[in-house]
This record gives C-alpha cells, sequence and structure tokens, in this order.
C-alpha cells in the first residue's frame, strides 16, 4: 500500500476530528439511508494551490470515512478566464494528490446548460424570475447597503409573457452583453445582501474551451453551484466560509430545484476557514500576476505554493495531506505556520 493510500485511510478510519463530520453524523442519525456525496469544484482558470488541497481533503476524506462517493467538478461558466491548460493541470494534480481518479467521476457545469436554462424559464413562469434592463451601477444602486434595504427594480414587475419573450432573446443571442440579466426575484428587503433579487444569468458572446461559441448566455455561481450538485446527487456541499451568507440562496435555488425536478432529497451546504499559511500568497488573481508578469517561471515554478509547484521542489502527496490534516478544520480564522508545512515532508 502507497503512502497517500495508507495516509487517507488512517484518516478516513481516525475517529471524529472535525465539526464536518459531526455534522454528517447527526444528518445520518436523523435521516437513516442518507448516502454521503461530496464535491471539489475548481474553476479552471488558474492552477490549485495548497489552500486548494484542504478543500480537497476535507470533501475526499468525508466521502472515504462514510463510504461515499467523491466528484471532481469543473466550475466553467466563465469562459473569458477559463483555458483547457487549466483543466487538464486541474485534473493532473487531483489525481496525483488523492492516488487516482476521483470515485464518483469528472464533471463539467458547462454540460448541465440546457437543464440550467430549462429550470430559469420555469421560475420566470412561476413569477419567480425576471429580466432586468438596469445597467451594474444602477443594479448596485438599488441593492442599498448592509444597513438599508433595496429598492424594487422598476422592471420587477414585468409579466411573465415579456419575461420570457426577452429570456428567448437573450439565449438566441440577439441581444449584446450587458444589455440586461435574469435576476431571481426574491426580497430586496432582505437582511441578507445576496437574497435581494440576485442576478442568475447574464448575457455574454464568448467562445467557451468546452462548448465553443454556442451560448450567448451564462449562469452566475450562486445560481449555478445547488443545481449542479442537485443533479449530481451530491448530498454534502462543503465549502469554504466566504460562501457562508450565500447558503440561503443556496437552499432557495436547490429547494425549488428539488419541486421542479420531483426530487426526495437535495444537497445541504456547510462552510469551513480557510487555509492560510504565512509568508504566502493564496490569491489565485495574485499567483496569475506573478505568472503572466514573469515573476516565475509558470505556475509549477517550485517557488509557487501550487501543488504543481509543490510536486517539483520534492512534496509528496502523503505530506500535504498531513499538513492540511494537522491544520484542522473550524470555523475561525487562522493562518498556519509555514515550518509546520515544511515539517511534514
Amino acid at each position: 500500500m502507497s503512502d497517500i493510500t495508507n495516509a487517507s485511510a488512517d484518516t478516513a478510519n481516525a475517529p471524529n476530528e472535525n465539526f464536518i463530520h459531526d455534522f454528517i453524523e447527526a444528518t445520518i442519525a436523523e435521516t437513516p439511508g442518507t448516502a454521503v456525496h461530496t464535491r471539489f469544484p475548481p474553476e479552471p482558470n488558474g492552477y490549485l494551490h495548497i489552500g486548494s488541497a484542504k478543500a480537497i481533503w476535507i470533501n475526499y476524506t468525508a466521502a472515504q470515512k462514510y463510504g461515499g462517493l467523491f466528484n471532481l467538478r469543473y466550475d466553467d461558466t466563465n469562459p473569458e478566464k477559463e483555458d483547457t491548460e487549466y483543466v487538464d493541470a486541474i485534473y493532473n494534480d487531483i489525481t496525483w494528490l488523492i492516488g487516482g481518479e476521483p470515485s464518483g467521476g469528472v464533471f463539467y457545469g458547462s454540460d448541465y446548460s440546457a437543464e440550467n436554462e430549462c429550470f430559469a424559464s420555469w421560475l420566470i413562469q412561476r413569477g419567480e424570475a425576471y429580466v432586468c434592463d438596469l445597467t451594474a451601477d444602477e443594479v448596485r444602486e438599488y441593492r442599498g447597503t448592509l444597513t438599508q434595504p433595496g429598492r424594487n427594480s422598476p422592471y420587477r414587475d414585468r409579466s411573465v409573457a415579456e419575461n420570457l419573450t426577452l429570456w428567448e432573446k437573450m439565449k438566441s443571442g440577439e441581444l449584446a452583453d450587458g444589455a440586461c440579466v435574469l435576476r431571481a426575484k426574491i426580497d430586496m428587503s432582505s437582511g441578507n445582501i445576496n437574497m435581494r433579487d440576485p442576478a442568475i444569468y447574464r448575457i455574454l458572446h464568448a467562445v467557451h474551451h468546452r462548448q465553443g461559441g454556442a451560448a450567448s448566455v451564462y449562469p452566475l455561481y450562486d445560481y449555478a453551484h445547488p443545481i449542479q450538485d442537485s443533479i449530481e446527487d451530491i448530498t454534502f456541499s462543503l465549502c469554504s466560509l466566504e460562501f457562508e451568507a450565500h447558503r440561503p440562496l443556496y437552499d432557495w435555488v436547490a429547494v425549488r430545484f428539488q419541486q421542479y425536478k420531483g426530487n426526495q432529497t437535495r444537497p445541504v451546504q456547510r462552510e469551513f476557514a480557510r487555509l492560510n499559511l504565512t509568508y504566502t500568497v493564496m490569491s489565485k488573481r495574485y499567483l496569475r500576476k506573478l505568472v503572466e508578469e514573469g515573476y516565475v517561471d509558470g505556475w509549477d515554478d517550485p517557488r509557487m505554493p501550487t501543488l504543481s509547484g509543490l510536486r517539483r521542489r520534492g512534496y509528496t502527496p502523503a505530506s500535504i495531506l498531513e499538513f492540511v490534516r494537522r491544520a484542522g478544520v473550524s470555523k475561525g480564522f487562522s493562518i498556519v505556520d509555514y515550518a509546520s508545512h515544511e515539517a511534514c515532508i
């Protein structure tokens, strides 16, 4: 048995070490027969880094421990920033890290475009989505602040028929980028700003790395993600803490998709703190800047905190998984000393 298999098996068979496992076990106890099906949903707009390893480890070992499945799903609905180079790199890194193919399979969010669009039409027909012509600046102005409620868009009360007509024009490519967006009709006075009629589709005429140039509209992450989870029968959507305030919107979409499909179960989301490392840039945007402006020799430069860079530097999969295990799972912000990272090798 390899080191990586040993490390994974030890973690999977260990007693509860984090609140995520407590939550899973409580859910199983409350609803016997609940399967544990998790996923890792990276956007292919860069290479995976050491912070990504924590999300992979949490989802992968949860599925292992409870005899479930673990999916790799590319969140590839933003064609302007994505590339097949990143798709291939992510696959290579994750299979290297866990020692093989994800047990649940490999999927692409862009493959669900037809299902996403049909569901959006269903929401329009129910009066729960509308086409809005406000500009991006006007949307921000109408949204309000953390202390002041938002105001209804002047386009919020369009008829179902008018919304369906405009939605078809959006999909057919008749309208220019930014001409309008499709928004969920929720509550502009909500204390959670994410629930104030969020955009769920925007117009974007761009060539997609997988789908070509066929699509004229692309879904927003908060709309697409719970649908993708539902389609793949994900039961536990485990993600980093910045999505905690988005959970009510995740549930809003997931509940309605459950009604739309007639499913008996739906995914639930829980959040954990991200991995932060001293002296280390963890933002993909800044890592991209280092690459594009020639400060390093590529995403796999051994000085980079990417998984491919760490691999070239001599780190093993078992050492990286041991590091994230030692770092622990919590909801509180923390920074791990780089020496702890080096100690694991």
